[in-house]
């Protein structure tokens, strides 16, 4: 079946460029738990036995193209976890497309922009009016609470790559949102047993004052008193915010041993006045998914010693080099192997539902990634199915296994420290539950 691709900016260092068909080249363990929220009682499971809980179906008919639209950063202040996750996203349409899938797939992307615009919402209106069955995205849980109603409302299925609030787990969203990224309730455990693991005692929080800033802080904050630590101060900033010397000396003078930077791009401007100007030490800086990026222009070693927490497994040395065959030019991989494993889920879901209407996919995600016969390439998990056989796809991202939320039920947690010269490495990834 053949792919094809439209509407990427031409900023984005891709091999798809707008428009251009797809050529087919023949393609530390930890536990933790949480109570997620439980469908509301009028809730009936209108699926085909996958457990997810639904009242509508979307009127839009099987077309024979699945049609895949991307609501992602190519602007704002997350505009770094764009390429690698476009990136993700083309490289799944192109595998699926050299495989036997009987669909064709067509690829449009669309930006996000940020919480300061409505980009996001003109991008959602344009995917509904061209028929788009899913949606990929946003990165930004902020943003993507404004346009998943009227995803919700036209009855497309939304998969975000990286939506971390817990917000999301009990939304009115009748089976049609669901995310590969797990939500915060693990990376803040992971990021305050982290930071009190290190030894550190009294902890400052500086925050950005949306969906998931507020998330991770409060998970964070719960995961450092029970370890026996303490948040000595968590001050937060709002998204076009310039200004942070206030909050930092805020933060600095409650004391603490190690500071959380739970922030988007303002980070290039929260990090030189705590390490250049306030003198804190770049070793007890610690960063989340949100700001872990190689792309600071800071001096070297400003960044030396700092740890960041990022939602996923590392990404394999095959899977970043199939990656840099999409865009040679990426240098970030974040968030890339959950929007690969997002298209990847949506075409077996359609293979085994017999149709790519938006409904057969929604009802048919939760089997495929849980309870069949292990398979991690989309070629096997669909000769798996074409054979008769139930599927439980693990990817690059992880196990996923969706709940009936739409939420992965375990995932990795990875976690990097900077060198000298301000670009991170892996160290170790945790592994945790999210289950009931």
């Amino acid at each position: 079946m053949s792919a094809y691709l439209r509407g990427a900016t031409a900023s984005r260092s891709s091999a798809f460029s707008a428009g251009t068909k797809v050529l087919a080249a023949s393609a530390g363990i930890l536990l933790l738990a949480s109570c997620a929220g439980s469908p509301s009682e009028e809730e009936t499971d209108s699926g085909t036995g996958t457990g997810t809980p639904t009242t509508t179906s979307s009127d839009r008919e099987a077309d024979g193209v699945l049609t895949v639209g991307t609501i992602l950063p190519q602007t704002g202040n997350l505009s770094f976890l764009g390429p690698p996750e476009f990136a993700g996203v083309d490289l799944a349409a192109q595998e699926i497309s050299e495989s036997d899938f009987e669909f064709d797939v067509e690829v449009l992307h669309r930006d996000s922009g940020d919480g300061d615009t409505d980009i996001a919402t003109q991008s959602a209106g344009e995917l509904i009016d061209l028929a788009a069955d899913i949606v990929i995205g946003a990165a930004s849980s902020g943003v993507s609470f404004t346009f998943i109603d009227q995803l919700v409302s036209a009855g497309v299925i939304q998969i975000s790559p990286a939506n971390t609030s817990p917000d999301f787990t009990t939304y009115e969203d009748d089976g049609w949102y669901w995310r590969t990224a797990p939500s915060d309730v693990l990376q803040g455990r992971v990021l305050g047993n982290l930071m009190v693991g290190d030894g550190a005692e009294n902890v400052g929080i500086i925050y950005i004052n949306d969906p998931y800033g507020i998330g991770l802080t409060e998970n964070a904050t719960t995961a450092i008193e029970s370890a026996g630590g303490t948040v000595t101060a968590a001050v937060p900033y709002n998204t076009g915010d310039t200004q942070f010397a206030s909050i930092v000396d805020e933060v600095l003078a409650s004391g603490p041993d190690a500071i959380a930077v739970i922030a988007f791009a303002e980070t290039s401007s929260i990090i030189p006045e705590l390490v250049n100007t306030q003198g804190f030490a770049g070793s007890g800086v610690y960063l989340v998914d949100g700001n872990l990026s190689n792309t600071y222009e800071f001096a070297p070693g400003t960044l030396e010693g700092a740890k960041g927490t990022l939602p996923g497994n590392f990404a394999s040395e095959d899977f970043r080099a199939r990656l840099l065959e999409v865009d040679p030019a990426l240098t970030d991989f974040s968030y890339s192997a959950e929007s690969y494993d997002a298209v990847i889920l949506s075409a077996l879901a359609a293979a085994q539902g017999g149709s790519d209407d938006p409904t057969t996919i929604r009802d048919n995600l939760q089997s495929v990634s849980a309870e069949g016969t292990k398979c991690e390439t989309f070629a096997d998990c669909l000769a798996l199915i074409n054979d008769g056989e139930d599927i439980d796809y693990d990817g690059p991202s992880g196990p996923i296994t969706f709940d009936e939320n739409g939420d992965p039920t375990e995932a990795y947690i990875g976690i990097y420290q900077y060198g000298a010269d301000n670009q991170y490495a892996p160290l170790n990834a945790e592994f945790g539950s999210l289950a009931e």
